[in-house]
């Protein structure tokens, strides 16, 4: 009987499995290349996030300068990524390429699963190019690429070298000129998706993308672009317009009002770690100190998709806007802006996703947090209503500590547990239920509305939060 055959890569992997005394009885069962790489592409990336998350890489590689080019040339339009980081030696750009990338991530680092170089290219484009130099002394570039209509005709996960000489000539001569990478978006059938890619229409669709981007670019590495991150100054040019920070909370604006922080301990299955709560409120239409700086600070969604919480990963902004169920969109409640930063190592808790673009807020810190942005909610509508703002309410006192807590006395910090709350500001009722029947507690409804949230389409988050919203002061604390 002929025994199947083994690939080197099998004979590979149970020679690890031997060396680390691992049983070599499974079956090694590779997904379809050419199924796989379909769904892949589809992971909910929008073309600015996928751009962002290039950056992300980018700014993990000790890059100061990123340039975006967005070149219309009909059907051959492209995209591409440029940067001044330290390149990649060739064994780690082979694995960069890897889907699921085998490397460890630094606890200030901003990438986090491995996937988003490969899937957010892929999701916007059926050719992705990786060309990088890390030998500043020598000008050698090497290049690969994916290929999806490739895999789907060998289903092979294969990716296929790339000579310089055939790179876009501005690859070559940002390569020529310093260290860095550059990714090159090739075949944009996601964002050139009309029956006419040589269009005028496309072409406007194309340069549309790229203004959206600039000020997605702007918001979501604000901190870094304002040198406010330690160590990690950042530049950004999209089709050679300097990018400029875009401030959430409007702080030059002398009539904004911040109010006081608060910093939370939560245990975590990495460890312990802070989250950071800093409430704002932005001053009325009147009291700015001109017209253009109110428009300006509306935000690329206006004012009222704008509110709420700001949360950052590692000081880059993952979400911007809404208030993650707590809450339901309201006009008057429009100038209430909540910043919330997170270490890297609560990224479970937070429920990160690969586009990063969304997070949920940890049902240990929901409540906590809740009681303490009432103040900000509360001075955000007197501020709307009556156009000046008055003296900001106390924020409310700590919650008492449990006996035998675990916290440490020398931390100024809250250890978050489960202390008796008071019953939050609640939206207009919903409804009474039916009597005898079980209430729902507060913790089932934080574990659906996370499902439901991290399942929805961007378009859809605003109204599932508002229904969260609705259906809080309905559970059972």
């Amino acid at each position: 009987m002929q025994e199947p055959s083994v690939t080197a890569t099998e004979k590979g992997i149970h020679k690890k499995d031997r060396e680390h005394g691992l049983s070599t009885n499974g079956m090694l069962l590779v997904p379809s290349a050419k199924r796989m790489v379909r769904s892949l592409r589809d992971m909910g990336y929008e073309f600015a996030a996928a751009v962002a998350d290039l950056i992300d890489n980018s700014v993990a590689a000790k890059a100061n300068t990123v340039r975006v080019n967005v070149e219309w040339e009909g059907s051959k339009s492209y995209v591409l990524i440029a940067d001044n980081g330290e390149g990649m030696r060739p064994e780690v750009l082979q694995e960069a390429l890897r889907f699921g990338t085998e490397r460890d991530y630094d606890e200030g680092d901003l990438g986090k699963f491995g996937l988003g170089l490969k899937t957010a290219s892929l999701s916007q484009c059926l050719r992705v190019t990786v060309a990088t130099r890390w030998n500043p002394a020598r000008a050698d570039i090497m290049a690969y690429c994916w290929d999806v209509e490739h895999i789907e005709a060998t289903n092979r996960w294969e990716v296929l070298s790339v000579k310089a000489a055939d790179l876009p000539s501005a690859a070559r001569l940002h390569l020529k000129e310093t260290p860095g990478t550059v990714v090159i978006w090739e075949r944009l059938d996601r964002l050139l998706g009309f029956k006419f890619p040589e269009g005028e229409s496309a072409r406007k669709h194309l340069l549309g993308m790229a203004r959206e981007l600039e000020q997605h670019a702007a918001m979501v590495f604000h901190r870094f672009l304002a040198s406010e991150v330690r160590g990690k100054r950042l530049a950004i040019y999209v089709n050679d317009n300097r990018v400029e920070a875009w401030d959430p909370f409007a702080r030059k604006e002398t009539k904004t009002q911040k109010l006081e922080p608060k910093t939370f301990r939560v245990e975590g299955e990495k460890g312990k770690g802070d989250v950071i709560i800093e409430p704002y409120v932005l001053p009325s239409q009147a009291l700015f100190s001109t017209p253009e700086a109110f428009n300006r600070a509306s935000g690329p969604r206006k004012w009222n998709a704008q509110q709420g919480f700001y949360i950052y990963r590692a000081d880059r902004l993952i979400q911007s806007g809404g208030w993650c169920g707590l809450r339901a969109t309201d006009e008057h409640r429009k100038l209430a802006r909540i910043a919330i930063s997170f270490n890297p190592k609560l990224d479970d808790e937070f429920k990160i996703n690969v586009p990063k673009m969304r997070v949920l807020l940890p049902p240990a810190i929901r409540d906590d947090v809740e009681k303490w942005i009432k103040p900000a909610v509360k001075l955000a509508e007197e501020v709307y209503r009556h156009g000046k703002p008055k003296s900001p309410p106390p924020p409310p006192p700590p919650p008492p500590q449990q006996p035998g807590g675990d916290t440490d006395p020398d931390d100024d910090v809250t250890l978050l547990g489960d202390e008796d709350q008071d019953p939050p500001v609640s939206p207009p009722p919903s409804p009474p239920r039916p009597s005898g029947k079980r209430k729902a507690t507060r913790s089932e409804l934080d574990v659906v509305a996370g499902l439901l949230i991290q399942v929805a389409l961007p378009e859809e988050i605003e109204a599932l939060e508002n229904a969260i919203a609705r259906a809080r002061p309905l559970t059972e604390t």
